[in-house]
């Protein structure tokens, strides 16, 4: 049995956290400095945790590895299996020629590519993120921005900066009843503290998107709708997560993001030009692309621009329309039993950790969700779009061993990303890094924000840094004096804001459109958008701790 040590490096917090933050700090480096590819990064990152877990945390080396190996395990199930399923029934409508009936469609609801980005990216992004999660988002707004003509570097900035505010309250709750569950406190209350933080971000975030897709001039054209577009999205979230069920809160903000824009925009609408740098999608080949271009070969050379027969041009938006309706149905409560009932629980083998409270940690069990999965709801959702699109089993089963193929690299940078996570995670570096931030008192209230951020930079999952940092939230706003709600849910509002610096959404990003191996030029265009609302948060948070703004904490 191995317990967590806080302060294993000469009795020092201080020292311990200076140890314990130097795998993130390789991280970074390898990736935004060196600029080695993601897989590289990762691998070398897990290698400092190693041996810092098993040097200085004296973790036995044998558990030290099976925990990477967990984490690895959790990589390929469920996420790999998710973003890898949501690629493949894309190459499916491109290799029968109907993505490019719906490029077309998008097209016919605005001619403006900035508003394209806030409908497709922002709002149907965030409905996917209610209802899945895990990366999904970012695997199917990409592949549809790339088809309507942006470019692959393009595409994946948009949908990494609107993967943010959403993930507090997606999917479906999950972040706040898993917070509720680690921390004791009541999941109605951290619901409607956590929808009085995120939506005061949420109302900028078209505007930043406007700032990536045009500059300036994008948001001097567009800067009305693009308010109001996020102001609606705001003000539904914040009146779901207070009043109705934090589960529903993305669920409403998406539908009422996208009705208030289309019906600015509609009012006004006119060609506009093309943003700079945007044209015909870049050729993916060259990079081993996961995602042809529109307009170009698909996959396997299969013609991509073949017209769909006519009075079938409906069958474009089925596979979207598909995932939706499988993603609702499979939260129907009777469903979700069902679902849920084949979750199995499995103590991992030779993995006996404590915390440093002596109990047991929630690391040693691990859950095979083979139903309940983001990814199995997507084979489903997939199935049914075989049948619709009329792909034979063979060609479906072929193109989804392409994907994966081209996937690999991808594929072994999360491996290694979660090996890392779990690694740092069972040693205690996580822990230790947690308690010297919590050391900084009344000051905490806005540090609070940064300890959400860095768990979902590392994990990729605002549910994870959740379990990482919750309880430890509560703890340091009992020793501070401040309300524990507050910080707890600072914690999933703040982690929203490492969405897009997380390795694990970057690598998505990248083998959605072609980008495998530029996943560190992704991270420099991301991490000083996302610092700049992080700051913001923490503002936010540290006057939400004091009487000018404590009248909002529930």
């Amino acid at each position: 049995m191995y317990q967590q040590p806080l302060q294993p490096v000469a009795g020092s917090l201080a020292l311990s956290a200076a140890c314990a933050a130097l795998p993130l700090l390789t991280l970074f480096l390898l990736l935004g400095v060196v600029r080695a590819r993601a897989w590289v990064a990762a691998f070398g990152a897990l290698t400092v945790a190693v041996v810092l877990a098993w040097a200085l945390w004296r973790m036995p080396l044998a558990q030290t590895l099976l925990a990477a190996g967990q984490g690895a395990t959790f990589a390929l199930f469920p996420l790999v299996w998710t973003f890898g399923t949501a690629i493949w029934i894309y190459r499916m409508t491109v290799h029968t020629g109907h993505f490019d009936t719906l490029r077309r469609g998008f097209a016919r609801i605005s001619d403006d590519r900035r508003v394209q980005a806030m409908v497709i990216a922002f709002c149907f992004g965030s409905l996917l993120e209610a209802l899945a999660g895990q990366g999904t988002p970012v695997a199917v707004t990409t592949v549809m921005l790339l088809a309507l003509g942006f470019t692959p570097v393009r595409a994946a900035t948009v949908a990494l900066v609107a993967n943010t505010v959403p993930a507090a309250f997606g999917p479906l709750g999950l972040p706040i009843t898993t917070l509720a569950g680690v921390t004791g406190l009541p999941a109605t209350e951290l619901g409607m503290m956590a929808g009085r933080q995120v939506p005061v971000v949420a109302v900028v975030v078209p505007l930043v998107l406007l700032v990536v897709v045009d500059g300036r001039r994008g948001v001097r054209e567009l800067w009305r709708p693009a308010l109001a577009c996020g102001a609606a999205f705001a003000l539904a979230q914040f009146a779901t997560a207070n009043f109705l069920t934090a589960a529903l809160a993305d669920i409403a903000a998406a539908f009422a993001g996208a009705g208030v824009l289309l019906l600015v925009t509609r009012r006004a609408r006119r060609p506009v030009p093309v943003p700079a740098g945007d044209g015909p999608p870049e050729p993916a080949a060259s990079s081993g692309s996961a995602a042809s271009p529109a307009g170009g070969p698909g996959p396997a050379g299969s013609p991509q621009g073949v017209t769909p027969p006519p009075g079938r041009a409906w069958l474009a938006y089925a596979p979207y329309v598909t995932i939706v309706a499988v993603f609702a149905v499979s939260q129907v409560p009777a469903v979700k039993r069902l679902l849920d009932a084949g979750t199995l629980a499995v103590s991992w083998p030779g993995l006996h950790v404590l915390t440093a409270a002596g109990t047991p940690s929630p690391l040693s069990t691990f859950r095979f969700a083979w139903l309940a999965a983001p990814g199995s709801l997507l084979l489903v959702a997939g199935l049914v779009t075989m049948a619709l699109l009329r792909v034979s089993p063979r060609e479906a089963g072929r193109l989804y061993g392409r994907t994966l193929y081209e996937l690999r690299w991808a594929v072994l940078t999360v491996v290694g990303l979660l090996a890392l996570s779990f690694t740092m995670n069972a040693s205690g570096q996580i822990a230790t890094l947690g308690v010297w931030m919590a050391g900084a008192g009344t000051l905490f209230a806005v540090l609070a924000p940064v300890l959400g951020w860095l768990g979902v930079a590392l994990t990729g999952s605002d549910t994870s840094s959740n379990s990482l940092f919750g309880a430890l939230q509560v703890a340091a706003a009992q020793r501070a004096g401040l309300d524990p709600v507050l910080l707890a849910a600072a914690n999933a509002s703040g982690g929203t804001l490492g969405k897009m610096i997380s390795l694990q959404n970057l690598t998505i990003a990248a083998a959605a459109v072609g980008l495998t191996g530029r996943e560190g030029d992704l991270f420099r265009r991301m991490f000083g958008w996302s610092v700049l609302l992080l700051a913001l948060m923490c503002l936010l948070v540290g006057l939400q701790a004091t009487p000018l703004l404590s009248w909002m904490v529930p």
